[in-house]
Protein backbone atom coordinates (compact mmCIF):
# COMPACT_ATOMS: atom_id res chain seq x y z
CA UNK A 1 0.00 0.00 0.00
CA UNK A 2 1.04 3.74 -0.37
CA UNK A 3 0.44 6.34 2.14
CA UNK A 4 -3.28 6.02 1.63
CA UNK A 5 -6.02 3.63 2.65
CA UNK A 6 -7.23 1.79 -0.11
CA UNK A 7 -11.35 1.13 -0.81
CA UNK A 8 -12.97 -1.42 -2.79
CA UNK A 9 -16.38 -1.98 -3.78
CA UNK A 10 -17.83 -4.95 -1.64
CA UNK A 11 -18.72 -8.04 -4.02
CA UNK A 12 -22.33 -7.85 -5.28
CA UNK A 13 -23.11 -11.62 -3.30
CA UNK A 14 -22.04 -9.97 -0.08
CA UNK A 15 -23.36 -6.57 -0.37
CA UNK A 16 -26.30 -5.31 1.53
CA UNK A 17 -27.04 -1.72 0.25
CA UNK A 18 -28.57 1.30 1.40
CA UNK A 19 -31.62 0.54 0.33
CA UNK A 20 -31.71 -3.05 1.41
CA UNK A 21 -30.27 -2.02 4.78
CA UNK A 22 -32.69 0.53 5.11
CA UNK A 23 -35.57 -1.67 4.44
CA UNK A 24 -34.51 -4.33 6.56
CA UNK A 25 -33.70 -2.13 9.43
CA UNK A 26 -36.14 0.38 8.87
CA UNK A 27 -33.84 2.79 11.42
CA UNK A 28 -30.76 2.94 9.97
CA UNK A 29 -31.10 5.89 7.09
CA UNK A 30 -28.76 7.92 9.16
CA UNK A 31 -26.70 5.49 9.81
CA UNK A 32 -25.97 4.14 6.16
CA UNK A 33 -27.47 7.35 4.21
CA UNK A 34 -23.84 8.63 3.03
CA UNK A 35 -22.46 4.90 1.97
CA UNK A 36 -23.63 5.05 -1.51
CA UNK A 37 -20.28 5.23 -2.83
CA UNK A 38 -19.46 1.55 -1.26
CA UNK A 39 -23.08 0.00 -2.03
CA UNK A 40 -23.93 0.17 -5.68
CA UNK A 41 -25.78 -2.26 -6.33
CA UNK A 42 -29.41 -1.48 -5.46
CA UNK A 43 -31.47 -4.68 -5.34
CA UNK A 44 -34.62 -4.45 -3.74
CA UNK A 45 -36.59 -6.49 -0.84
CA UNK A 46 -38.25 -9.79 -2.53
CA UNK A 47 -40.44 -12.20 -0.69
CA UNK A 48 -38.02 -14.93 -1.38
CA UNK A 49 -34.95 -12.88 0.12
CA UNK A 50 -37.14 -13.42 3.24
CA UNK A 51 -37.15 -17.47 3.13
CA UNK A 52 -35.27 -19.22 5.42
CA UNK A 53 -34.09 -21.37 2.61
CA UNK A 54 -30.42 -22.51 2.53
CA UNK A 55 -29.02 -20.35 0.07
CA UNK A 56 -30.31 -16.76 2.05
CA UNK A 57 -28.83 -18.36 5.40
CA UNK A 58 -25.30 -19.02 4.24
CA UNK A 59 -25.76 -15.68 2.37
CA UNK A 60 -26.67 -13.43 5.49
CA UNK A 61 -24.90 -15.48 8.31
CA UNK A 62 -22.02 -15.86 6.95
CA UNK A 63 -21.59 -12.59 6.27
CA UNK A 64 -22.19 -11.56 9.89
CA UNK A 65 -19.50 -13.82 11.10
CA UNK A 66 -17.14 -12.41 8.47
CA UNK A 67 -17.83 -9.31 9.44
CA UNK A 68 -17.42 -9.40 13.54
CA UNK A 69 -13.37 -9.04 12.30
CA UNK A 70 -14.30 -6.77 9.28
CA UNK A 71 -13.01 -9.14 6.38
CA UNK A 72 -16.76 -9.95 4.92
CA UNK A 73 -16.17 -7.25 2.30
CA UNK A 74 -13.36 -9.91 0.78
CA UNK A 75 -10.34 -7.38 1.36
CA UNK A 76 -8.39 -6.62 4.21
CA UNK A 77 -9.45 -2.55 3.74
CA UNK A 78 -12.26 -2.85 6.60
CA UNK A 79 -10.13 -4.66 9.39
CA UNK A 80 -7.29 -2.29 8.39
CA UNK A 81 -9.41 0.38 9.49
CA UNK A 82 -11.41 -0.42 12.18
CA UNK A 83 -8.99 -2.88 13.95
CA UNK A 84 -5.16 -3.24 12.50
CA UNK A 85 -4.91 0.60 13.13
CA UNK A 86 -6.71 1.28 16.11
CA UNK A 87 -7.34 -1.67 18.76
CA UNK A 88 -4.30 -4.00 17.41
CA UNK A 89 -2.13 -0.51 18.02
CA UNK A 90 -3.66 1.09 20.90
CA UNK A 91 -3.77 -2.57 22.93
CA UNK A 92 -0.37 -3.14 22.61
CA UNK A 93 0.68 -5.80 19.80
CA UNK A 94 0.91 -4.32 16.53
CA UNK A 95 2.13 -0.68 15.19
CA UNK A 96 2.60 0.45 11.36
CA UNK A 97 5.86 1.62 9.91
CA UNK A 98 3.75 3.10 7.47
CA UNK A 99 3.47 7.16 8.33
CA UNK A 100 -0.16 7.85 6.98
CA UNK A 101 -1.50 10.97 6.44
CA UNK A 102 1.47 12.47 5.99
CA UNK A 103 2.39 11.41 9.25
CA UNK A 104 -0.67 12.47 11.54
CA UNK A 105 -3.22 9.36 12.28
CA UNK A 106 -4.71 7.31 14.63
CA UNK A 107 -1.43 6.00 16.23
CA UNK A 108 -0.16 8.92 17.31
CA UNK A 109 -3.67 10.29 18.43
CA UNK A 110 -3.86 12.54 15.68
CA UNK A 111 -7.71 11.08 14.96
CA UNK A 112 -8.57 10.27 11.37
CA UNK A 113 -12.20 11.30 10.51
CA UNK A 114 -12.52 8.68 7.84
CA UNK A 115 -11.01 6.21 9.77
CA UNK A 116 -13.04 6.45 12.88
CA UNK A 117 -16.23 5.78 10.58
CA UNK A 118 -15.28 2.46 9.52
CA UNK A 119 -16.50 0.13 12.88
CA UNK A 120 -19.96 2.08 13.12
CA UNK A 121 -20.62 1.33 9.27
CA UNK A 122 -19.57 -2.36 9.45
CA UNK A 123 -21.96 -3.18 12.45
CA UNK A 124 -24.91 -1.99 10.75
CA UNK A 125 -24.57 -2.90 7.34
CA UNK A 126 -22.49 -6.24 7.52
CA UNK A 127 -23.72 -7.39 10.93
CA UNK A 128 -27.11 -6.22 11.52
CA UNK A 129 -28.50 -5.85 8.34
CA UNK A 130 -27.51 -9.75 7.70
CA UNK A 131 -29.10 -10.30 11.22
CA UNK A 132 -31.97 -8.65 11.02
CA UNK A 133 -33.08 -10.02 7.37
CA UNK A 134 -32.73 -13.31 9.17
CA UNK A 135 -34.89 -12.50 11.83
CA UNK A 136 -37.55 -10.91 8.95
CA UNK A 137 -37.22 -14.99 7.75
CA UNK A 138 -38.62 -15.97 10.89
CA UNK A 139 -35.62 -17.87 11.75
CA UNK A 140 -36.32 -18.55 15.67
CA UNK A 141 -39.43 -19.57 14.85
CA UNK A 142 -37.95 -22.23 11.80
CA UNK A 143 -34.38 -23.00 13.39
CA UNK A 144 -34.30 -21.65 17.23
CA UNK A 145 -30.51 -23.29 17.69
CA UNK A 146 -29.37 -21.68 14.86
CA UNK A 147 -31.47 -18.54 16.13
CA UNK A 148 -29.65 -19.01 19.35
CA UNK A 149 -25.90 -19.00 17.01
CA UNK A 150 -26.80 -15.77 15.73
CA UNK A 151 -27.28 -13.86 18.48
CA UNK A 152 -24.21 -14.87 20.15
CA UNK A 153 -22.50 -12.97 16.66
CA UNK A 154 -24.88 -9.76 17.27
CA UNK A 155 -23.57 -9.94 21.06
CA UNK A 156 -20.19 -10.54 19.83
CA UNK A 157 -20.15 -7.64 17.15
CA UNK A 158 -21.96 -4.92 19.00
CA UNK A 159 -20.26 -5.55 22.31
CA UNK A 160 -16.97 -4.55 20.44
CA UNK A 161 -18.58 -1.86 18.45
CA UNK A 162 -19.73 -0.08 21.49
CA UNK A 163 -16.54 -0.56 23.52
CA UNK A 164 -15.14 1.52 20.82
CA UNK A 165 -17.45 4.28 20.92
CA UNK A 166 -19.64 4.26 24.14
CA UNK A 167 -23.34 5.06 23.82
CA UNK A 168 -24.60 3.55 20.25
CA UNK A 169 -28.35 3.09 18.50
CA UNK A 170 -29.06 -0.49 19.26
CA UNK A 171 -32.72 -0.90 20.68
CA UNK A 172 -34.57 1.10 18.06
CA UNK A 173 -32.54 -0.39 15.62
CA UNK A 174 -34.93 -2.02 13.10
CA UNK A 175 -38.09 -0.98 14.79
CA UNK A 176 -39.21 2.53 13.70
CA UNK A 177 -38.43 4.45 10.65
CA UNK A 178 -37.88 7.96 12.03
CA UNK A 179 -34.74 9.17 9.64
CA UNK A 180 -33.84 10.30 13.46
CA UNK A 181 -32.37 7.36 15.06
CA UNK A 182 -31.51 7.71 18.89
CA UNK A 183 -28.30 6.53 20.78
CA UNK A 184 -28.85 4.18 23.78
CA UNK A 185 -26.12 4.86 26.69
CA UNK A 186 -23.92 2.32 26.85
CA UNK A 187 -25.23 0.91 30.04
CA UNK A 188 -28.49 0.31 28.29
CA UNK A 189 -27.15 -1.69 25.47
CA UNK A 190 -25.22 -3.84 28.02
CA UNK A 191 -28.38 -4.75 29.47
CA UNK A 192 -29.65 -5.60 26.12
CA UNK A 193 -26.44 -7.68 25.21
CA UNK A 194 -26.83 -9.73 27.97
CA UNK A 195 -31.05 -10.37 27.46
CA UNK A 196 -29.99 -11.64 24.44
CA UNK A 197 -27.69 -13.88 25.78
CA UNK A 198 -30.47 -15.10 28.04
CA UNK A 199 -32.50 -15.94 24.50
CA UNK A 200 -29.36 -17.54 23.10
CA UNK A 201 -28.50 -20.08 26.19
CA UNK A 202 -32.21 -21.14 26.08
CA UNK A 203 -33.03 -21.97 22.72
CA UNK A 204 -29.48 -23.57 22.50
CA UNK A 205 -30.14 -25.44 25.79
CA UNK A 206 -33.30 -26.83 24.36
CA UNK A 207 -30.95 -28.52 21.72
CA UNK A 208 -28.36 -29.55 23.65
CA UNK A 209 -30.58 -31.19 26.25
CA UNK A 210 -33.16 -32.61 23.90
CA UNK A 211 -36.22 -30.94 24.47
CA UNK A 212 -36.38 -29.36 21.06
CA UNK A 213 -34.12 -30.55 18.35
CA UNK A 214 -35.98 -29.34 15.48
CA UNK A 215 -34.95 -30.28 11.76
CA UNK A 216 -31.70 -27.69 11.04
CA UNK A 217 -31.25 -27.33 6.81
CA UNK A 218 -28.90 -29.38 5.17
CA UNK A 219 -25.84 -27.10 4.86
CA UNK A 220 -25.36 -25.96 7.82
CA UNK A 221 -21.89 -26.41 8.09
CA UNK A 222 -21.53 -24.47 4.69
CA UNK A 223 -23.54 -21.52 7.06
CA UNK A 224 -22.22 -22.00 10.71
CA UNK A 225 -17.53 -20.57 9.72
CA UNK A 226 -17.42 -21.23 13.36
CA UNK A 227 -18.19 -24.19 14.19
CA UNK A 228 -18.65 -26.69 11.22
CA UNK A 229 -17.61 -30.09 10.78
CA UNK A 230 -19.44 -31.20 14.23
CA UNK A 231 -22.20 -33.11 14.70
CA UNK A 232 -25.41 -31.03 15.57
CA UNK A 233 -25.17 -31.73 19.09
CA UNK A 234 -21.80 -31.29 19.54
CA UNK A 235 -21.61 -27.89 17.68
CA UNK A 236 -24.57 -26.35 19.82
CA UNK A 237 -23.09 -27.26 22.83
CA UNK A 238 -20.15 -25.12 21.57
CA UNK A 239 -22.10 -22.67 20.86
CA UNK A 240 -23.51 -22.29 24.02
CA UNK A 241 -20.46 -23.13 25.47
CA UNK A 242 -18.93 -19.48 23.59
CA UNK A 243 -22.58 -17.96 24.67
CA UNK A 244 -21.70 -18.48 28.87
CA UNK A 245 -18.18 -17.30 27.90
CA UNK A 246 -18.66 -14.33 26.13
CA UNK A 247 -21.33 -13.68 28.95
CA UNK A 248 -17.85 -14.26 31.70
CA UNK A 249 -16.30 -11.82 29.12
CA UNK A 250 -18.67 -9.12 30.23
CA UNK A 251 -19.78 -9.22 32.83
CA UNK A 252 -16.08 -8.68 33.96
CA UNK A 253 -15.64 -5.86 31.87
CA UNK A 254 -18.51 -3.99 34.27
CA UNK A 255 -17.06 -5.17 37.45
CA UNK A 256 -15.74 -1.87 38.52
CA UNK A 257 -19.07 0.41 37.36
CA UNK A 258 -21.43 -2.48 38.55
CA UNK A 259 -20.27 -5.09 40.96
CA UNK A 260 -23.52 -6.48 41.30
CA UNK A 261 -24.17 -6.60 37.83
CA UNK A 262 -20.95 -8.13 36.99
CA UNK A 263 -21.34 -10.75 39.96
CA UNK A 264 -24.93 -11.28 38.97
CA UNK A 265 -24.22 -12.52 35.11
CA UNK A 266 -20.72 -14.26 35.89
CA UNK A 267 -22.74 -16.41 38.36
CA UNK A 268 -24.92 -17.30 35.11
CA UNK A 269 -21.89 -18.04 33.28
CA UNK A 270 -19.52 -19.90 35.94
CA UNK A 271 -23.14 -21.96 37.85
CA UNK A 272 -23.31 -23.03 33.83
CA UNK A 273 -21.21 -26.05 33.30
CA UNK A 274 -20.76 -24.75 29.57
CA UNK A 275 -17.68 -22.48 29.48
CA UNK A 276 -14.88 -22.86 27.10
CA UNK A 277 -12.16 -25.47 28.37
CA UNK A 278 -10.07 -27.06 26.17
CA UNK A 279 -8.77 -25.66 22.59
CA UNK A 280 -10.80 -27.87 20.78
CA UNK A 281 -14.15 -25.07 21.71
CA UNK A 282 -12.06 -21.80 21.05
CA UNK A 283 -14.33 -19.61 18.52
CA UNK A 284 -12.44 -18.90 15.04
CA UNK A 285 -13.98 -17.79 11.78
CA UNK A 286 -13.04 -20.36 9.13
CA UNK A 287 -11.78 -18.80 5.66
CA UNK A 288 -13.07 -19.70 2.34
CA UNK A 289 -10.06 -19.07 -0.25
CA UNK A 290 -11.88 -20.42 -2.88
CA UNK A 291 -14.77 -17.85 -2.19
CA UNK A 292 -12.30 -14.84 -1.96
CA UNK A 293 -11.73 -14.51 1.56
CA UNK A 294 -8.39 -14.76 3.22
CA UNK A 295 -7.31 -14.01 6.68
CA UNK A 296 -6.70 -9.81 7.02
CA UNK A 297 -3.75 -9.79 9.58
CA UNK A 298 -1.92 -12.22 6.82
CA UNK A 299 -2.82 -9.86 3.90
CA UNK A 300 -1.71 -6.70 5.36
CA UNK A 301 1.84 -8.09 6.54
CA UNK A 302 2.60 -10.04 3.79
CA UNK A 303 0.94 -8.21 0.68
CA UNK A 304 1.42 -4.06 2.04
CA UNK A 305 4.08 -4.85 4.61
CA UNK A 306 1.35 -1.97 6.21
CA UNK A 307 2.21 -3.70 9.89
CA UNK A 308 4.52 -4.46 12.53
CA UNK A 309 4.68 -6.09 15.83
CA UNK A 310 4.25 -3.14 18.75
CA UNK A 311 7.45 -2.40 21.50
CA UNK A 312 5.11 -3.48 24.13
CA UNK A 313 4.28 -7.10 22.93
CA UNK A 314 8.35 -7.37 22.32
CA UNK A 315 9.37 -6.20 25.61
CA UNK A 316 7.12 -8.83 27.42
CA UNK A 317 7.62 -11.67 24.80
CA UNK A 318 11.92 -10.74 25.16
CA UNK A 319 11.93 -10.11 29.05
CA UNK A 320 10.14 -13.20 29.92
CA UNK A 321 12.37 -15.07 27.17
CA UNK A 322 8.51 -16.14 26.42
CA UNK A 323 8.35 -19.78 24.26
CA UNK A 324 5.84 -18.98 22.21
CA UNK A 325 7.77 -15.40 20.74
CA UNK A 326 8.64 -17.63 17.23
CA UNK A 327 5.09 -18.21 16.97
CA UNK A 328 4.11 -14.99 17.44
CA UNK A 329 6.07 -13.00 15.50
CA UNK A 330 9.02 -13.14 13.21
CA UNK A 331 12.58 -12.03 13.25
CA UNK A 332 13.76 -8.42 12.06
CA UNK A 333 15.09 -8.27 8.66
CA UNK A 334 17.35 -5.03 9.54
CA UNK A 335 20.79 -6.16 9.16
CA UNK A 336 21.59 -4.11 12.34
CA UNK A 337 18.98 -6.09 14.02
CA UNK A 338 19.98 -9.43 15.68
CA UNK A 339 16.29 -11.31 16.76
CA UNK A 340 13.11 -9.35 17.66
CA UNK A 341 12.08 -5.67 16.87
CA UNK A 342 9.05 -3.67 17.75
CA UNK A 343 7.84 -0.56 16.80
CA UNK A 344 6.85 1.86 19.29
CA UNK A 345 2.88 3.47 19.57
CA UNK A 346 3.47 6.79 17.75
CA UNK A 347 6.86 6.15 16.76
CA UNK A 348 9.13 9.10 16.17
CA UNK A 349 10.67 9.55 12.53
CA UNK A 350 8.63 6.79 11.47
CA UNK A 351 10.21 5.45 7.49
CA UNK A 352 8.67 3.10 5.95
CA UNK A 353 11.65 1.30 4.57
CA UNK A 354 13.84 1.35 7.72
CA UNK A 355 10.73 0.45 10.10
CA UNK A 356 8.95 -1.95 7.95
CA UNK A 357 12.25 -4.54 7.92
CA UNK A 358 11.31 -4.70 12.01
CA UNK A 359 9.52 -7.67 13.37
CA UNK A 360 6.16 -8.77 12.06
CA UNK A 361 3.58 -11.16 12.79
CA UNK A 362 4.29 -14.94 12.21
CA UNK A 363 4.22 -15.45 8.21
CA UNK A 364 7.55 -16.28 7.25
CA UNK A 365 10.14 -17.71 9.27
CA UNK A 366 9.90 -21.78 10.51
CA UNK A 367 8.86 -24.62 8.88
CA UNK A 368 5.21 -23.78 9.03
CA UNK A 369 4.14 -20.58 10.53
CA UNK A 370 1.54 -19.58 12.09
CA UNK A 371 -0.36 -17.19 9.86
CA UNK A 372 -0.90 -18.15 6.35
CA UNK A 373 -4.48 -16.59 4.07
CA UNK A 374 -6.25 -19.50 5.12
CA UNK A 375 -5.78 -18.97 9.34
CA UNK A 376 -8.60 -18.67 10.81
CA UNK A 377 -9.28 -15.79 12.62
CA UNK A 378 -9.84 -16.04 16.47
CA UNK A 379 -12.68 -14.83 18.49
CA UNK A 380 -12.59 -16.52 21.89
CA UNK A 381 -10.64 -19.37 23.37
CA UNK A 382 -9.92 -21.27 26.35
CA UNK A 383 -7.26 -20.05 27.29
CA UNK A 384 -9.01 -16.24 27.65
CA UNK A 385 -11.47 -17.74 29.69
CA UNK A 386 -9.14 -19.34 32.32
CA UNK A 387 -8.24 -16.23 32.71
CA UNK A 388 -11.62 -14.66 33.45
CA UNK A 389 -12.26 -17.12 36.24
CA UNK A 390 -9.05 -16.49 37.50
CA UNK A 391 -10.12 -13.23 38.32
CA UNK A 392 -13.49 -14.55 39.04
CA UNK A 393 -11.53 -16.28 41.95
CA UNK A 394 -9.29 -13.71 42.85
CA UNK A 395 -12.47 -11.53 43.77
CA UNK A 396 -14.26 -13.86 45.64
CA UNK A 397 -16.78 -14.89 43.33
CA UNK A 398 -18.48 -18.87 43.53
CA UNK A 399 -17.98 -21.33 41.54
CA UNK A 400 -14.60 -20.13 39.17
CA UNK A 401 -13.65 -24.16 39.29
CA UNK A 402 -10.54 -23.43 40.66
CA UNK A 403 -8.17 -20.93 42.60
CA UNK A 404 -6.67 -17.76 41.44
CA UNK A 405 -3.10 -19.97 41.13
CA UNK A 406 -4.48 -22.93 39.34
CA UNK A 407 -6.74 -21.27 36.55
CA UNK A 408 -4.10 -18.61 36.26
CA UNK A 409 -1.41 -21.59 35.82
CA UNK A 410 -4.09 -23.23 33.26
CA UNK A 411 -4.56 -20.39 31.18
CA UNK A 412 -0.84 -20.34 30.56
CA UNK A 413 -1.00 -24.13 29.75
CA UNK A 414 -4.15 -23.63 27.71
CA UNK A 415 -2.33 -20.50 25.54
CA UNK A 416 1.08 -22.46 25.27
CA UNK A 417 -0.85 -25.35 23.52
CA UNK A 418 -3.13 -23.41 21.30
CA UNK A 419 0.38 -22.37 20.08
CA UNK A 420 1.69 -25.40 19.94
CA UNK A 421 4.72 -24.12 22.12
CA UNK A 422 6.57 -26.76 25.23
CA UNK A 423 7.82 -25.31 28.15
CA UNK A 424 5.07 -23.75 30.01
CA UNK A 425 6.04 -26.00 33.60
CA UNK A 426 9.25 -23.96 33.12
CA UNK A 427 7.80 -20.75 32.00
CA UNK A 428 5.48 -20.75 35.16
CA UNK A 429 8.11 -21.14 37.71
CA UNK A 430 10.00 -18.52 36.76
CA UNK A 431 10.46 -15.88 38.67
CA UNK A 432 12.90 -13.32 37.82
CA UNK A 433 12.37 -12.58 34.63
CA UNK A 434 10.67 -9.05 33.80
CA UNK A 435 9.84 -7.11 30.66
CA UNK A 436 12.44 -5.44 28.98
CA UNK A 437 13.09 -1.79 28.51
CA UNK A 438 12.92 -0.91 24.65
CA UNK A 439 15.27 0.90 22.29
CA UNK A 440 15.01 1.91 18.48
CA UNK A 441 18.03 1.22 17.06
CA UNK A 442 17.31 4.00 14.49
CA UNK A 443 16.25 6.50 17.04
CA UNK A 444 16.51 6.85 20.46
CA UNK A 445 14.19 9.39 20.76
CA UNK A 446 11.64 6.05 20.86
CA UNK A 447 13.24 4.51 23.30
CA UNK A 448 11.81 3.82 26.80
CA UNK A 449 12.25 2.21 30.22
CA UNK A 450 11.05 -1.30 31.26
CA UNK A 451 6.85 -0.69 31.25
CA UNK A 452 6.88 -3.38 34.89
CA UNK A 453 8.67 -5.26 36.68
CA UNK A 454 5.66 -8.11 36.92
CA UNK A 455 6.96 -11.80 36.92
CA UNK A 456 5.57 -14.84 35.78
CA UNK A 457 5.68 -17.21 38.59
CA UNK A 458 2.16 -16.92 40.98
CA UNK A 459 3.21 -15.15 44.14
CA UNK A 460 0.04 -15.38 47.08
CA UNK A 461 1.87 -13.11 49.24
CA UNK A 462 1.62 -10.49 46.87
CA UNK A 463 -1.24 -7.96 47.09
CA UNK A 464 -4.23 -8.02 45.03
CA UNK A 465 -3.36 -5.26 42.76
CA UNK A 466 0.06 -7.51 41.42
CA UNK A 467 -2.34 -10.56 40.97
CA UNK A 468 -4.71 -9.16 38.50
CA UNK A 469 -1.30 -7.51 37.12
CA UNK A 470 -0.11 -11.06 36.80
CA UNK A 471 -3.30 -12.15 35.43
CA UNK A 472 -4.03 -9.96 32.73
CA UNK A 473 -0.81 -9.47 31.63
CA UNK A 474 -0.75 -13.08 31.08
CA UNK A 475 -4.01 -12.87 29.62
CA UNK A 476 -2.81 -10.54 27.21
CA UNK A 477 -0.36 -12.70 25.68
CA UNK A 478 -2.85 -15.48 25.66
CA UNK A 479 -5.55 -12.96 23.35
CA UNK A 480 -2.95 -11.95 20.82
CA UNK A 481 -3.55 -10.78 18.12
CA UNK A 482 -7.10 -9.75 19.35
CA UNK A 483 -6.52 -6.42 19.56
CA UNK A 484 -9.73 -5.17 20.22
CA UNK A 485 -10.30 -7.12 23.56
CA UNK A 486 -6.77 -6.24 24.55
CA UNK A 487 -7.66 -2.75 24.44
CA UNK A 488 -10.49 -2.95 26.67
CA UNK A 489 -8.77 -4.98 29.11
CA UNK A 490 -6.26 -1.94 28.95
CA UNK A 491 -8.62 -0.07 29.54
CA UNK A 492 -10.54 -1.64 32.32
CA UNK A 493 -7.86 -2.74 34.13
CA UNK A 494 -4.66 -0.76 33.25
CA UNK A 495 -3.19 -3.41 32.65
CA UNK A 496 -0.80 -4.76 31.08
CA UNK A 497 1.89 -1.59 31.41
CA UNK A 498 2.21 -0.93 27.52
CA UNK A 499 4.45 2.25 26.45
CA UNK A 500 2.60 5.56 25.89
CA UNK A 501 3.16 7.11 22.43
CA UNK A 502 6.35 8.41 21.62
CA UNK A 503 4.85 11.23 19.86
CA UNK A 504 0.94 12.67 20.95
CA UNK A 505 -1.02 14.48 18.17
CA UNK A 506 -3.91 14.73 19.70
CA UNK A 507 -3.74 18.80 20.71
CA UNK A 508 -3.89 17.78 24.54
CA UNK A 509 -7.03 15.69 24.10
CA UNK A 510 -5.64 12.52 24.75
CA UNK A 511 -3.25 12.53 27.92
CA UNK A 512 -0.04 10.38 26.86
CA UNK A 513 -0.15 8.67 30.31
CA UNK A 514 -3.61 7.73 30.57
CA UNK A 515 -3.54 6.77 26.66
CA UNK A 516 -6.60 6.92 24.48
CA UNK A 517 -10.19 5.79 25.89
CA UNK A 518 -12.62 5.47 22.81
CA UNK A 519 -12.92 6.67 19.14
CA UNK A 520 -15.11 9.65 18.44
CA UNK A 521 -18.40 9.29 17.17
CA UNK A 522 -18.52 8.91 13.27
CA UNK A 523 -18.56 12.22 10.90
CA UNK A 524 -21.50 10.66 8.68
CA UNK A 525 -23.86 10.81 11.46
CA UNK A 526 -22.68 14.30 12.48
CA UNK A 527 -23.56 15.79 9.05
CA UNK A 528 -27.35 13.26 8.74
CA UNK A 529 -28.27 12.86 12.87
CA UNK A 530 -26.80 15.71 14.59
CA UNK A 531 -29.46 16.04 16.68
CA UNK A 532 -28.91 12.43 18.27
CA UNK A 533 -25.09 12.27 18.24
CA UNK A 534 -25.40 16.13 20.49
CA UNK A 535 -27.98 13.79 22.72
CA UNK A 536 -25.47 10.78 22.90
CA UNK A 537 -22.28 13.27 23.48
CA UNK A 538 -24.37 14.03 26.52
CA UNK A 539 -24.79 10.13 27.50
CA UNK A 540 -21.66 9.64 27.34
CA UNK A 541 -20.96 11.85 29.77
CA UNK A 542 -17.96 14.01 28.43
CA UNK A 543 -16.48 14.98 24.93
CA UNK A 544 -16.64 13.34 21.63
CA UNK A 545 -12.93 12.71 21.56
CA UNK A 546 -10.43 10.22 22.70
CA UNK A 547 -9.64 11.55 25.67
CA UNK A 548 -13.14 10.93 27.23
CA UNK A 549 -13.84 7.06 29.15
CA UNK A 550 -16.44 4.92 28.82
CA UNK A 551 -19.32 3.93 30.53
CA UNK A 552 -17.65 0.52 32.21
CA UNK A 553 -13.98 2.65 32.19
CA UNK A 554 -13.89 3.87 35.55
CA UNK A 555 -11.14 5.82 36.96
CA UNK A 556 -10.00 4.32 39.78
CA UNK A 557 -8.12 1.00 41.38
CA UNK A 558 -9.39 -2.73 40.62
CA UNK A 559 -10.29 -3.40 44.13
Amino acid sequence: MNNTIKRYTRPTKYMFPVALALALSAGLSSCTKNFEDLNTDNISVTPEDLLPNAENLKLYFTNAQRAILNFSDGSANSYQLQQNLMADVYGGYLMSANPFNSGQNNMNYALVNAWNTEPFKVLYLDVLGPINRLEQTNLRETYPALWGSVLAVKVLATSRVTDIYGPIPYSIVGKNTDTNIPYDAQEAVYEQLFAELDEAQTLLEAYVNGTNQEELPPNLDEIDLIYSGNDNTVRFTKWLKLVQSLRLRLAMRVVKVNPSLAQEQGAKALSSNYLLESNADNAKVRIDEEAGFFNPLEFISNNWSDININASLESYLSGYQDPRIGKYIDRATDTGIDGYKGIRVGAVGLVKETYSRYSTINFKDGAVPSFNRTTAPLLMTAAEVYFLRAEAALRGWANPGGTAKSLYESGVEASFEQWGTTGATAYLQNNSNTPAAYVDPHNSRNNAAQPSTITVQWDEASNQEQKLERIITQKWLALFPEGQEAWSEYRRTGYPKLFPVAQNNSGGLINTDTQIRRIPFSQNEYNTNNAEVQKAISLLGGSDNGGTRLWWDVDQGNF
